[in-house]
């Protein structure tokens, strides 16, 4: 028998749907990126989902239920910006265990409304159902996009720039100051966490955003990605996937990698070497894109509002790899996903 592990994420879902045959002429793009894109009349329709599982996504010591339905629904509209679209309509499906109550599930759904109103969503439809076990939430969003704009990640050229919004390395950072916490005072029922000065690290943990700011910023310039992926798997991942998709290598560099003084700060504290947690961390859901490397000069002046050019595409032979401050080059590997033993 083969291990799940020894696949890796996207070697796995490559190897599950390897045969899928598409037989509707509606279908433009199935397995294989952010969301599926589909094609009725002038505009593309694009699907994402989103799963979220109790003790591999949350934890419910220290993450509220609120927070938790907000990140479903976030994780949803993140696939379909990055295809370059808008989120529209939200699907939401639950099973939970005897131990959640009404009054829980209001909160997870007071999180799923608040995320739909900051994004100008609707929830379409909803589903519930009984789990022996803990608390799964399914999100599924529709979005739509100009036909002749969407981004997928199979299309980058040699000697495109690599572009990533904000700062990565925070959401892991969070996670690793919750789980401080969480094992400072395990068996406490009554405390206080010391999280005075950190708050950043913890919003990005618990309530990510999905970047449609940039998104609108891309569109405002003029400025359509040549390929596109929102960080969940973390940069190292990320950026292999598009590289594998479109069968070319990469070359990041180091001192270019934007990182925001807290997560610096934290690392610090927990002796982590930060490149590390920015390249495998995961969750940061930034847009990882690239464009052609004559947008240099606009791409630059985009800098003060979020967007930063960390290295560039280059032939499949070269491989992909981190360049280091001394130069030197290392292979980049994903390692933002593994499956957690039973």
């Amino acid at each position: 028998m083969t291990e799940i592990a020894s696949y890796g994420k996207f070697g796995l879902l490559q190897h599950l749907t390897k045969d899928f045959k598409q037989s509707n002429q509606t279908t433009i793009k199935g397995v294989g990126d952010d969301a599926a894109v589909l094609e009725y009349g002038n505009r593309a329709t694009l699907v994402s989902s989103a799963l979220l599982l109790e003790g591999i996504h949350f934890d419910l010591t220290y993450v509220a239920l609120k927070f938790v339905g907000y990140k479903a629904a976030v994780a949803a509209f993140a696939d379909i910006y990055a295809m370059n679209g808008q989120p529209q309509q939200l699907t939401v499906a639950l099973g939970v265990s005897k131990r959640f109550s009404v009054e829980h599930l209001d909160e997870i759904f007071l999180g799923l409304q608040f995320a739909c109103k900051n994004y100008n969503v609707d929830i379409v439809k909803v589903d519930v159902t009984a789990s022996l076990t803990g608390l799964c939430i399914t999100t599924s969003c529709v979005g739509s996009a100009d036909k002749n704009k969407v981004v997928y990640q199979n299309t980058a050229k040699e000697t495109d720039l690599i572009c990533v919004s904000g700062d990565l390395g925070g959401a892991y950072m969070g996670l690793q100051l919750l789980e401080r916490e969480k094992a400072v005072h395990q068996g406490e029922t009554d405390f206080t966490p010391d999280f005075a000065g950190k708050e950043y690290l913890l919003e990005r943990q618990l309530r990510p955003e999905a970047r449609q700011d940039i998104i609108a910023l891309l569109a405002e310039n003029k400025i359509v990605p040549t390929a596109m992926v929102d960080v969940k798997d973390g940069l190292s991942s990320d950026m292999l996937h598009i590289c594998q998709q479109s069968n070319v290598g990469c070359a990041i560099y180091e001192e270019r990698i934007p990182i925001d003084f807290q997560t610096a700060t934290m690392a610090e504290t927990f002796n982590m070497n930060l490149t590390t947690a920015a390249l495998n961390g995961g969750d940061d859901y930034e847009l990882l894109f690239t464009v052609p490397l004559s947008l240099h000069e606009k791409i630059e002046s985009l800098e003060s509002e979020g967007i930063h050019i960390i290295g560039h595409i280059r032939a499949a032979d070269e491989g992909a790899a981190l360049i280091t401050r001394d130069s030197s080059e290392i292979t980049l590997v994903a390692q933002g996903w593994t499956q957690e033993e039973d």
